[in-house]
């Protein structure tokens, strides 16, 4: 699976930018900067600079490349060509996201107040609504979707179990997205709570599902040693 260098134009922004904020942030910032906010939006922990500024870069660019790369490894690495571009869309959110928040460890870092309790929900409900709408893409693979024992053992339990995943990802993030856009405030505790919910109801569909197929046939390209 060889990388087209102009499809990664935007991951590759999403990184430059994270680093100008780096370069631009480092010499203001004090030697302690905010690396923790509690569920009312109020920063309630701090850490050295090389914790708050430098380091989610470095995760950030380690992410990228492991992602980038990962298809090369996987025994489903031929699925991808199915779904790239849903791989590459997924790809950038995550990273995306990771880029709101250093720029909010940034801004907080400059002393600049940021309403962390509106932004958290609104990122994640942003990101959701994006997984959402292209979850029922994504091919049989071994990084990447909703891999439980049952979606990897029934080709209908993945098909099926990422479908209404999709719709659970997309209405939970719409609720996080307008509850932000609306001024409501939510605690950490309900994104959570929401997450934890979404990820046992797709588990036990899964097993419905896999539990009520006839033929029970894995997906392309899970079974070890399988180019799909």
């Amino acid at each position: 699976m060889t990388t087209n260098w102009r499809r990664e134009l935007p991951s590759l922004l999403l990184l430059a930018v994270m680093l100008v904020l780096l370069a631009t942030t480092w010499p203001v910032a004090p030697d302690r900067v905010p690396v923790h906010w509690n569920a009312a939006g109020e920063i309630d922990g701090y850490g050295s600079k090389a914790m708050g500024l430098l380091l989610p870069p470095a995760l950030a660019l380690g992410l990228y490349l492991l992602l980038l790369f990962a298809p090369r490894v996987d025994p489903g690495r031929a699925n991808y060509a199915n779904f790239s571009d849903t791989y590459l869309v997924i790809r950038t959110a995550v990273l995306a996201a990771i880029a709101v928040f250093y720029g909010v460890t940034c801004l907080s870092a400059r002393g600049v107040a940021v309403s962390m309790d509106v932004v958290a929900p609104l990122t994640v409900g942003a990101l959701f609504v994006v997984l959402g709408a292209v979850m029922g893409k994504i091919r049989p693979n071994w990084f990447v979707g909703i891999r439980t024992p049952w979606t990897i053992s029934s080709k209908t339990s993945w098909v099926r179990t990422h479908r209404l995943g999709g719709w659970l990802f997309l209405a939970l993030g719409l609720v996080f997205v307008v509850n932000a856009l609306a001024g409501r405030r939510w605690a950490a505790e309900w994104i959570v709570g929401g997450v934890v919910a979404m990820i046992v109801i797709l588990f036990a569909y899964s097993y419905f599902v896999w539990r009520t197929d006839p033929d029970k046939v894995p997906p392309a390209g899970t079974l070890p040693g399988s180019d799909g």
